[in-house]
């Protein structure tokens, strides 16, 4: 196809990428770790690791998980937030051999067990914070082997002690939890299972860039969340169109090994998650914020040192710029404040650029795409209000229902192709089947416009999907799970704007028990869904909208019918 859009490239974009140059994604980290040894890769609560350190514990977790003789193509779960033990365990996971199961720390037991089922995952890695949830569902999945860790176990000896204790005993975030040992299941502790590694060599493992790297999950459209299938070639092409796309911004920085990027956004998400494989390709070092939500320790971290990148959605944009103590931050030093995972509002992007003297640049992707598709050029200084251009190696098309390729300033659906496209879905051949055309282009349930320069603008929506703070929400699994409350007769779930989130959901109840109330249906929600997953809005209704078939009309709903 006409790739016009190249024309308008920054100076120096190449046009296409090579994911070749390497033979598989742990190749490009094993390459890394040797030529930055010495450099820092991450820092968290002051703590530093180096590339070394993570290349050594990285091998002895590796080691330790091939000798627990897991199958070739194991999938090994990562139940993490933002700490060292993430990138340590992603990296063991794929350096062994195995592939990675993102996993939501936050997920209720409903949600964590069919991600757990679905996946076929045999391993976990847990942070004990979050074990309890793990006890109520293990006997219902294939998980033979749980790794278990403490938040301060690489904080060094004294001061992850003292956090390891302080989240335990003072902050009472542990929640009690026993894991059965029934039918020769392990549980180990992160910490043990390290020192035992550190005795064994790790294998060299036969991936290639064919391979399996990543299942991460996104929201089903019937109501079950389906694991896109990410290859090491996914992942390697999509590391190398970032690494293309962003480095014209760096270039006032120098060695681009000295940039130092903010790891706020969750790393089980894809867009932080491919950013946090760009650091470790430039071998520069990322910040590690485990809860972006204390936004006021957020800016303290902030404030210790100059940052270079500082990726984030909309609302956390919007949660700093609230805080009084942003406009004590240097932000002299930033080069690039990128925007992903929902739509960047116009408002938002305004003030931003007036605080920090850094444009705001938005970017558009999913988890079926290796995060970033498009985006606008980092060297902008204005918000363009699009998604931007696509990336090297990029291939988008607006199509109509039947697959056509739609003249430029139509309206579309918006359709993607490149090596950083997913293969399909984890054994849904179906789903997989429905989610491409003819051609090889994924279908996205965008709609969009794409001008005469390339950029792309959407302009509503295909699907039904709701994006809260920059998470897929599907209305039918919120509907499936309501529909099991007690006296709920009948519900519909949508979206509607909101200024923080980009969208809050709003659920419709008609009542088999009249005492049901708003406060009972939000407690089941609570109990039942994750945090973002929970409706803002509950409105009981006597009747809801239906077609003559019967179908309950969702649009009827979004217009306030």
């Amino acid at each position: 196809m006409d790739k016009f859009w190249l024309e308008h490239y920054p100076a120096g974009v190449p046009h296409d990428v090579d994911p070749s140059q390497y033979s598989s994604l742990s190749q490009l980290l094993e390459e890394s770790f040797r030529k930055n040894a010495d450099r820092p890769f991450s820092v968290c609560m002051e703590r530093w690791m180096s590339y070394r350190q993570l290349d050594e514990l990285s091998a002895a977790l590796g080691a330790w998980l091939q000798r627990l003789g897991l199958e070739p193509d194991a999938r090994v779960a990562i139940m993490l937030p933002n700490i060292p033990q993430f990138a340590v365990t992603m990296a063991a996971i794929l350096r062994a051999g195995y592939t990675c199961v993102n996993v939501n720390p936050l997920y209720t037991a409903r949600e964590l067990e069919h991600q757990l089922r679905d996946s076929g995952a045999t391993a976990i890695v847990v942070l004990e914070n979050f074990a309890h949830t793990l006890e109520e569902v293990i006997d219902n999945t294939h998980v033979k082997h749980v790794v278990i860790a403490a938040m301060g176990d690489l904080l060094g000896p004294w001061y992850g002690r003292w956090i390891t204790f302080a989240v335990r005993h003072l902050a009472k975030m542990v929640p009690a939890f026993r894991l059965p040992l029934s039918e020769g299941r392990t549980v180990t502790s992160f910490r043990k299972a390290l020192a035992e590694g550190s005795h064994l060599t790790l294998k060299p493992a036969a991936s290639s860039l064919d391979s399996v790297a990543f299942l991460q999950y996104t929201g089903g459209t019937t109501g079950l969340s389906k694991g896109a299938v990410l290859t090491h070639r996914n992942i390697v092409a999509a590391i190398l169109q970032a690494e293309a796309w962003f480095t014209p911004a760096l270039q006032r920085v120098g060695d681009v090994r000295s940039t130092n990027s903010i790891a706020a956004l969750p790393l089980y998400h894809i867009f932080a998650l491919t950013l946090c494989f760009l650091a470790i390709r430039w071998g520069s070092h990322m910040t590690l914020i485990p809860n972006p939500r204390d936004i006021g320790k957020f800016i303290d971290t902030l404030k210790r040192r100059p940052f270079h990148m500082l990726p984030a959605v909309n609302t956390l944009f919007n949660a700093l710029l609230q805080h009084p103590q942003l406009r004590t931050v240097d932000f002299s030093h930033l080069c690039i404040s990128q925007a992903g995972g929902m739509a960047a509002s116009e408002g938002t992007a305004k003030h931003w650029r007036e605080v920090t003297g850094c444009a705001m640049v938005e970017g558009w992707g999913m988890s079926e795409t290796c995060a970033i598709g498009t985006n606008n050029p980092v060297t902008t200084d204005r918000f363009s209000g699009s998604i931007g251009l696509p990336l090297p190696g990029v291939e988008i098309a607006i199509k109509d229902d039947a697959g056509n390729s739609l003249p430029v300033g139509d309206s579309g659906e918006i359709c993607i192709r490149g090596p950083n496209v997913m293969t399909g879905y984890y054994r849904q051949p179906t789903e997989t089947a429905n989610a491409f055309t003819a051609d090889g282009f994924m279908r996205t349930g965008d709609i969009g416009i794409m001008d005469a320069q390339g950029y792309t603008k959407i302009v509503d929506r295909k699907k039904d999907m709701i994006l809260v703070s920059g998470f897929n929400v599907f209305p039918s699994e919120l509907e499936n799970v309501i529909s099991l409350c007690d006296g709920v007769l009948e519900c519909a779930v949508i979206g509607v704007p909101d200024a923080k989130q980009g969208e809050a959901i709003k659920v419709y109840v008609v009542r088999s028990d009249p005492t049901l109330s708003e406060e009972d249906v939000a407690k089941y929600c609570a109990q039942n869904l994750t945090g973002y997953k929970h409706p803002k809005y509950i409105e009981f209704r006597d009747e809801l909208p239906k077609s003559n078939v019967g179908k309950i009309l969702r649009r009827e709903l979004r217009a306030g019918k």
